[in-house]
């Protein structure tokens, strides 16, 4: 598939958790959303199914090892709105999915700093073969002290964390790129021979890290190596992903911000050697669609009164400063000024001039005050989608979920029939992997030129 900074065609991939609540607090309690039965098989499966109708890439799943207990200094709020918590291993849910849909992919978090990556390598091997090569892993590595409390031990310094990570993605190339060779697997019954010794081969790493002997336990899947995506925000952060990622997601609290964070991280993926092509560039996106503009504000106002300020203000601010400790009348600006623990992480928020804790608490609730939000028919969603991706520079969104499988099901009903009439939509997907529908069909390995790819056997 041929694409142009203009006029691409557009991925989409659903954010999701394994949880009752996941960026929309309070809409689990709506009557049309079944995320209350997220411990069932069956509503996996539904929501996988309503993804594949719309073409989506891939469901994509966040995930955390810890409670967050920044807001009110404990966990209360978190667990009383189901944010995060209770939470499936996405691992778990992935083969469930892949089994009841032939295309869509999925992508999994995990982390480099609690997980091994021998014992990592296999579960994705197997999930990469099960799935016909339709898995990708989000690299993260773990900032929330009570992850680190829960396996008992010191959260590690931000450096630290990235220098584990960087030998855990190589420890997982050998294993995936290097310890069996294409042939291997032989199943040959004539000669008795399952896989044929000499072309399996132990990797013998040894490292700050880790020190890992192989041979890997799995034979090569479709694509060996899963999708790599990642999202790291600080310097080493978007370092480590220009250099590795395949799928890099884009933050930033205004249109500017996100802006000058796309270009900033194609800059450094081009000095480390990768096109504009080689990378796909993802931002999350709002869109609350329907047959008529009227009908959509309609369910937008339908949402905003179950919409719980408690929650999204411990999601956004469950890292930082605790604004419970203060009055509404309070200003942010003095807040900040007077330092104390979170101080810096909400001096990164943007606020207007004069802002106080009650007009923090006013707004995180407003569906609509979301950055690239969109709420209309089809033709006005589409206008917005078209809108962000050129003007962004943008290959595709991570959309969030209002309701389940409401949302999914809207966008492919409404959204995705105009796009396609755009000519910025797939019809089909592009082949059998999740590689191949992000990049083109024949797709289904790494880049040549990716650092994964250097460990292959010649």
């Amino acid at each position: 598939m041929t694409e142009t900074r203009a006029g691409r065609q557009i991925h989409f991939m659903l954010l999701e958790m394994g949880a009752i609540s996941h960026n929309n607090y309070g809409l689990w309690r709506h009557p049309d959303n079944k995320r209350r039965n997220f411990g069932d098989f069956d509503f996996w499966i539904e929501q996988a199914k309503t993804l594949e109708r719309g073409l989506f890439d891939a469901l994509f799943f966040a995930d955390t090892l810890g409670i967050s207990a920044g807001f009110g200094g404990t966990p209360d709020v978190a667990l009383r709105e189901g944010m995060h918590v209770p939470i499936h291993d996405p691992l778990v849910l992935i083969p469930a999915m892949a089994a009841a849909t032939k295309h869509l992919g999925f992508a999994a978090t995990s982390s480099t700093t609690y997980e091994h990556p021998f014992s990592f390598a296999r579960r994705m091997s197997s999930l990469d073969m099960l799935s016909g090569g339709r898995v990708g892993w989000n690299i993260v590595t773990s900032y929330l002290p009570g992850a680190a409390a829960n396996f008992g031990i010191e959260p590690l310094a931000h450096g630290t964390r990235y220098d584990r990570a960087e030998e855990y993605a190589e420890v997982a190339f050998k294993l995936w790129e290097q310890s069996w060779e294409e042939d291997a697997l032989r199943l040959d019954t004539g000669a008795s021979m399952v896989s044929d010794p000499s072309k399996v081969h132990a990797i013998n790493h040894e490292g700050a890290h880790f020190k890992v002997a192989g041979p890997h336990l799995m034979s090569p899947t479709p694509q060996r190596t899963p999708v790599l995506f990642q999202a790291g925000s600080s310097d080493r952060g978007r370092a480590f992903a220009a250099r590795h990622a395949e799928g890099i997601f884009i933050g930033g609290y205004t249109e500017n911000i996100l802006l000058s964070h796309v270009q900033d991280i194609r800059r450094i993926a081009a000095e480390a050697g990768r096109g504009h092509d080689e990378v796909r560039l993802f931002a999350e996106c709002n869109i609350i669609c329907a047959a008529t503009d009227a009908e959509a504000e309609a369910k937008l106002a339908d949402y905003m009164k179950l919409a719980s300020a408690d929650g999204y203000l411990a999601h956004r601010f469950g890292s930082g400063m605790d604004l419970s400790r203060y009055g509404h009348h309070e200003k942010i600006e003095d807040i900040i000024a007077a330092g104390g623990p979170g101080a810096d992480h909400m001096a990164r928020y943007p606020f207007p001039a004069g802002w106080t804790v009650g007009d923090i608490i006013e707004d995180a609730a407003r569906l609509d005050r979301k950055r690239l939000f969109v709420c209309g028919g089809p033709e006005k969603c589409a206008d917005e989608i078209e809108r962000w991706s050129d003007t962004f520079d943008l290959d595709g969104f991570l959309m969030r979920g209002f309701l389940a499988p409401g949302t999914a099901g809207d966008f492919a009903d409404f959204v995705m029939p105009e796009l396609q009439r755009r000519g910025r939509y797939r019809t089909a997907y592009e082949g059998t992997t999740l590689r191949e529908n992000l990049f083109g069909a024949g797709h289904k390995r790494l880049a040549e030129n990716h650092p994964g790819a250097a460990f292959r056997r010649k």
